[in-house]
């Protein structure tokens, strides 16, 4: 996988980009690797799963090789968990950007060191999409229950990427990660046992791969792990509807 010097630009047109920020070029032993992406449409920012107060340093440096801090508008928050948000404060304080995360979380994040949330707006209060200047749109894609109740996806309609942030990711073994998932075979064991666990059930997975299918992305980039395109996709779409996980597995689960 490409290290923090760098990142790769997954899309790119006169007026949009989407970009994946490199990854940390020593991942700590026992720390999941986490990975983020920022879109640029008209010279304005927007940053997806910004992650952990760890990561924060990071994370601005890699942006900082594409567009300015103060260019950041909007941060999106697939969900809550502290891999993705815990870093918040930090982000308020370099940034004048709007945060959007699912209402349920709103009252969680002051735990995160917030003071002032008026920069926090609901996802729900916003409607399906936020517009970009470019004239396109982000769609808001509802991923509850997987794993988080309270979760979205965002699909950059220009570029045709999916971020679904912990839905398809992967954990590899420590020196053995890839940008994009080659093989999805011998991909499948890195991300079975995760969604297997946390999401809820076959019937919610299916109800987001139908939504998806909808918007027929040519790429799905998770937070976690490796991105899918091409042949990939399909291929990671048709095992997620068929897998049995969640309450689906309470006898094997339960069983003493």
């Amino acid at each position: 996988m490409e290290t923090n010097i760098g990142g790769t630009v997954l899309y790119q047109d006169d007026d949009h980009q989407f970009i994946w920020l490199g990854a940390d070029a020593q991942q700590k032993q026992g720390i999941v690797q986490t990975m983020q992406y920022l879109i640029i449409d008209k010279g304005r920012g927007i940053l997806l799963d910004p992650g952990g107060v760890h990561l924060f340093p990071r994370v601005v440096a890699a942006i900082s090789r594409y567009i300015p801090i103060d260019k950041i508008d909007t941060i999106f928050f697939s969900h809550q968990d502290p891999d993705v948000s815990s870093g918040i404060a930090l982000w308020l304080g370099v940034t004048k950007a709007k945060m959007y995360i699912s209402g349920l979380w709103t009252r969680f994040l002051p735990h995160f060191g917030i003071v002032d949330i008026s920069r926090i707006t609901s996802i729900e209060s916003v409607g399906k999409s936020l517009s970009l200047a470019s004239g396109s749109e982000l769609v808001f894609v509802p991923s509850h229950y997987m794993h988080s109740p309270a979760a979205y996806s965002l699909f950059d309609k220009r570029a045709g990427i999916l971020f679904s942030g912990d839905i398809g990711i992967a954990v590899f073994p420590d020196g053995q990660e890839t940008l994009f998932v080659e093989d999805f075979a011998a991909h499948k064991p890195l991300i079975e046992a995760f969604h297997k666990r946390l999401i809820c059930s076959n019937s919610v997975a299916r109800r987001w791969v139908d939504n998806v299918r909808r918007l027929n992305p040519t790429m799905i980039a998770p937070q976690h792990g490796a991105i899918y395109q091409a042949a990939m996709v399909g291929q990671f779409l048709d095992w997620l509807a068929g897998l049995s996980c969640g309450i689906d597995e309470l006898d094997s689960l339960y069983r003493m």
